[in-house]
């Protein structure tokens, strides 16, 4: 009978708590416009990997050795490229210094220099030179227009190889490749489809807008309560102390999946994600996910004075969180340290469980390390938030 009684109290509790949230039209319209705000935002930068239209700078300094033929044919063909795909629009210039000045001015974003003896090099056998000039101030594009350049340039050189061979041999250009480029080397993913580059960032921002929710509802569920009193009146009720906490759990439960759903559906919707997994493990995972970090907010919350603090403290501990837990970049981009305490941290569990299910189409058996560590860390801070919550109420 006990234990029905404080399942209807939790439910009753976290009803509440829900219908507080409701009545509230203006938290309630960010509640929502978070996760979409997040994903449009945070989706269209990280999916827009193609370059169009940006200015660059050309310099041939390649004079006098045949009428530089090879620097001309050169140009030539990279304009052509460069006309059935838009990525560049060229700018004239005289040498190093002038694209530099370019550079600084914010005329261009990089510069291409064809060396003085370009053709010379050419026509002796030897490798032509061609600089790429960067904009250090802009290492994002300065290393998309790089990779792009040294592929094209990489294109270019085969074919006039691939040519040069073709007229030696005597033989039919196509297949001449052969002898260019020995190895044709293909890749494929474990799972079927197009890459896509938000499928990495999906789930991390998933995970990281349900620990938001549960993190920044919490101190609204529990230090304003306490501040206006509320909360008092349930703990002189004959209410299980336990039940207050799995009701205001429930709450945040409640949110943290609604925001979970948005996302889910956002990423499907606008950008093109594909869920290779069961959508009821993602589910799961979500839950597990609001559980571990629900405990962890109580305990903090319990701890602090007043709303405002309770706040600050959820601040602190999210934003570190959010980029070492593999968020935004992978964790084996980090240096040592940032990787050991990574390994801690819920959020990168919730991260990779998500992203191993949506992407590579995994089940529960490929999910045990992922799963041990949640389920352990959400029973280990709930067993301490409810004595640290009594004790909280009782000062």
């Amino acid at each position: 009978m006990g234990a029905k009684n404080m399942i209807s109290h939790s439910f009753r509790i976290a009803w509440k708590d829900l219908m507080e949230l409701f009545r509230n039209r203006m938290g309630l319209v960010l509640l929502i416009l978070m996760p979409i705000f997040m994903m449009t935002m945070v989706g269209f930068i990280y999916t827009d990997a193609t370059i169009q239209n940006v200015p660059v700078a050309l310099v041939n300094e390649d004079t006098g050795f045949n009428n530089y033929i090879a620097s001309s044919t050169f140009i030539i063909a990279l304009e052509s490229i460069n006309d059935n795909t838009g990525m560049m629009k060229f700018t004239d210039a005289s040498n190093l210094a002038d694209v530099r000045e370019m550079i600084q001015a914010g005329d261009v974003e990089g510069g291409i220099i064809i060396s003085s003896d370009f053709t010379s090099d050419i026509m002796n056998g030897k490798q032509g030179t061609i600089t790429i000039v960067t904009d250090q101030s802009n290492p994002q594009m300065s290393v998309q227009l790089e990779v792009i350049l040294q592929k094209v340039f990489e294109e270019m050189g085969t074919m006039l190889a691939q040519q040069n061979v073709a007229d030696q041999l005597g033989i039919d250009p196509s297949n001449a490749l052969a002898v260019v480029k020995p190895y044709n080397v293909q890749s494929t993913g474990t799972t079927e489809g197009e890459p896509n580059p938000f499928d990495f960032i999906a789930p991390g921002i998933m995970a990281m807008t349900v620990m938001m929710s549960v993190m920044t509802g919490l101190p609204a569920a529990i230090s304003q309560e306490r501040e206006v009193g509320t909360l008092d009146g349930m703990m002189v009720a004959p209410i299980n102390r336990l039940a207050v906490i799995l009701g205001k759990t429930l709450a945040q439960m409640a949110r943290g999946i609604l925001q979970g759903v948005l996302i889910l559906v956002l990423a499907v919707t606008l950008f093109s994600v594909t869920v290779h997994g069961s959508i009821l493990l993602v589910f799961v995972l979500l839950l597990l996910g609001v559980f571990s970090f629900v405990g962890l907010g109580v305990v903090l919350t319990s701890f602090a004075k007043d709303q405002e603090t309770a706040v600050m403290m959820m601040t602190t501990i999210m934003f570190p969180m959010m980029f070492l837990s593999g968020v935004f970049f992978p964790i084996e981009q980090m240096p040592w340290f940032m990787q050991s305490i990574s390994k801690v941290l819920p959020l990168t569990y919730v991260a990779d469980a998500l992203r191993k299910v949506m992407v590579l189409g995994a089940d529960i058996p490929a999910l045990t390390t992922e799963l041990s560590v949640l389920i352990t860390f959400g029973v280990i801070m709930t067993a301490i938030a409810v004595p640290v919550f009594k004790r909280a109420m009782t000062r």
